[in-house]
């Protein structure tokens, strides 16, 4: 069976560390974590765990960290985790019967994260990463922040889901980094110019991080669902400011890149709707339910291919005068969303509306 390393990153992670490496620890055959500055009780957490504990100093480089831990491991294959990362039971046992069965060809191994969660605890957002390297093949970490591992080679994805579980952010670390690549005059890659407009949006920012979606568009040099992902942003930006025809506009912009995907159909319903044009709306919101993106897909956010045209139908048909149909909408949304209250609150309004009259 290949043996596998676990290698982390931390730096004042008490809160979050110990659940993690509780839900890791009988995986691995060995755990390494790199200490980039810790002042409160992580490190003494970390080593009732490993005694492969090092310190680096911090230097605005998320890459260069994470290289350096890769870079004292010692087993076959390395994991990599976050602090806040949890692994949980089911999924540990999916990844106990892949270290039974992976076969030594395969150079990495991407698993689910699953970033979000609904009242439910089912995932609402997640995407695919690279967890599970084979050591020899000497995979580096690129990027200062929002880095990325480069691999290649025999690829599988797995099953196996981490979760994302957070109790805290440090809001302004990635974009204090990006000023001062700015600052510093270092070229952006496409991948940066992304993220950085990403982290003006979470600031507030919204028409500097159209300059930079713009920026990142006209490269022409993005991933497939970064040029997604950035069409969307910047219909947010757009409607944020006010600006509904370039909100639109930016949306149809996502159609020139592939088929059309849920989440860009029900924005285009939504634009209906909000022109009091409920057939064209239900049009766009229909095409989300026919367009299901693929679950394993780099980002998967099931929401705008189940509950949320559903929700969305039942309101159009309702204002178009077909109660039965809005009914039907409403209640496929609720096999999805059961304690809802939108759809719970349709489904009472539905049944007094189709009760039968008295004669």
């Amino acid at each position: 069976m290949n043996s596998i390393s676990l290698c982390m990153i931390v730096r004042n992670e008490e809160a979050v560390i110990e659940r993690c490496l509780q839900s890791v620890s009988d995986l691995v055959d060995e755990i390494v974590i790199v200490d980039t500055g810790s002042t409160d009780q992580t490190k003494m957490i970390c080593s009732k765990y490993t005694e492969k504990l090092f310190d680096f100093e911090w230097v605005d480089d998320f890459a260069a960290a994470r290289n350096y831990a890769f870079a004292q491991a010692n087993c076959d294959y390395i994991l990599w985790l976050d602090a806040d990362d949890v692994v949980r039971e089911e999924d540990q046992q999916r990844f106990q019967k892949l270290r039974q069965t992976l076969n030594t060809e395969i150079d990495a191994v991407s698993m689910i994260y699953h970033l979000a969660f609904d009242l439910d605890k089912h995932a609402t957002s997640s995407l695919r990463r690279y967890r599970l390297v084979k050591r020899e093949k000497g995979f580096k970490w690129i990027g200062a922040v929002h880095e990325y591992l480069a691999v290649n080679g025999n690829l599988y994805d797995s099953e196996i889901a981490i979760c994302h579980m957070p109790l805290s952010h440090d809001a302004d670390r990635n974009i204090r980094i990006y000023e001062r690549m700015l600052d510093e005059k270092i070229d952006f890659t496409p991948r940066d110019l992304f993220y950085y407009a990403n982290e003006l949006v979470d600031h507030g920012q919204a028409e500097k991080a159209i300059e930079y979606y713009m920026q990142f568009l006209l490269t022409k040099n993005g991933w497939l669902e970064d040029n997604l992902r950035a069409c969307h942003k910047l219909a947010d930006c757009y409607h944020q400011l006010g600006k509904t025809e370039e909100a639109i506009g930016a949306v149809l912009h996502a159609l020139t890149y592939t088929t059309p995907r849920p989440e860009s159909c029900c924005r285009l319903g939504f634009s209906f709707m909000e022109k009091g044009d409920f057939q064209s709306a239900a049009y766009w919101y229909e095409q989300a339910l026919a367009n299901i993106d693929d679950p394993s897909a780099p980002f998967y956010n099931p929401s705008f291919s189940t509950w949320l045209p559903l929700l969305q139908l039942a309101v159009c048909y309702d204002r178009l005068g077909d109660t039965e149909k809005a009914n039907k909408y409403n209640d496929r949304g609720l096999t999805f969303r059961p304690h809802d209250e939108r759809l719970l609150a349709n489904q009472r309004y539905f049944k007094e509306l189709l009760k039968p009259k008295e004669v």
